[in-house]
């Protein structure tokens, strides 16, 4: 697909046609930033006609990039953009990343497999988003105190609760979104920071990799 760029063109506006808006993502922010960022860049060769599926692909190291609307529901839901500074949790092939930071926010992203990061930042590299991601190698469920607090906290892989190291390291007023459960189904939750308190709410369901780490799940 990376070969044809018209035909890519066209496969995100179908992609964001049919999987976003008539799911009801409704942040124009949200779906314009969908419809830019070329998302057959960040998966497989072998895989990039598929890249604008509905469903989640593998992208090596036993880790996935996301269903393209479940990466426009939690960026919806996070409800970040210009000037903030967000924690990436999970930065995988680096696509979430890329979303935030085509947002305008201030990207800091947390992958535990050295190669998976070290793929991302070169390929964030070369698409311009240098200046606006940073990627850290180590444990994501550990957030990152040294820059907190942070306007958002987005994780793309299932802790067993939330993680209350992520949960203080949040602004007030701000959001956290990290799918919470089992390691093979969990809940989508919310968690909003006011005060000394927190407000969380489910999304809904939802199946991610797991969270390995000190306040996640321990490594398999």
């Amino acid at each position: 697909m990376d070969e044809d760029p018209a035909r890519a063109s066209e496969a995100r506006v179908r992609m964001v046609a049919s999987q976003l808006r008539k799911r009801d993502i409704r942040d124009e922010h949200v779906l314009d930033a969908m419809a830019s960022i070329p998302r057959e860049a960040f998966v497989d060769v072998r895989d990039r006609r598929a890249a604008y599926e509905d469903h989640p692909l593998s992208i090596g190291g036993g880790q996935t990039i996301s269903q393209p609307y479940i990466v426009a529901r939690m960026t919806e839901l996070l409800g970040v953009g210009d000037g903030d500074r967000v924690l990436d949790i999970g930065t995988g092939s680096g696509y979430q990343a890329a979303i935030l930071a085509r947002l305008g926010c201030r990207v800091t992203s947390i992958e535990r497999d050295r190669e998976l990061a070290v793929t991302a930042q070169a390929r964030l590299e070369e698409l311009g988003f240098a200046d606006r991601v940073t990627i850290r190698v180590g444990d994501g469920s550990l957030g990152a105190p040294d820059e907190s607090p942070w306007d958002g906290i987005i994780v793309a892989a299932a802790a067993p609760e939330i993680p209350d190291t992520l949960r203080e390291q949040l602004r007030d007023g701000r959001r956290l979104v990290i799918p919470v459960g089992s390691r093979t189904q969990q809940d989508l939750m919310v968690v909003e920071r006011r005060g000394g308190e927190w407000v969380e709410h489910s999304d809904g369901r939802c199946v991610f990799v797991p969270l390995v780490g000190e306040a996640g799940w321990p490594q398999p």
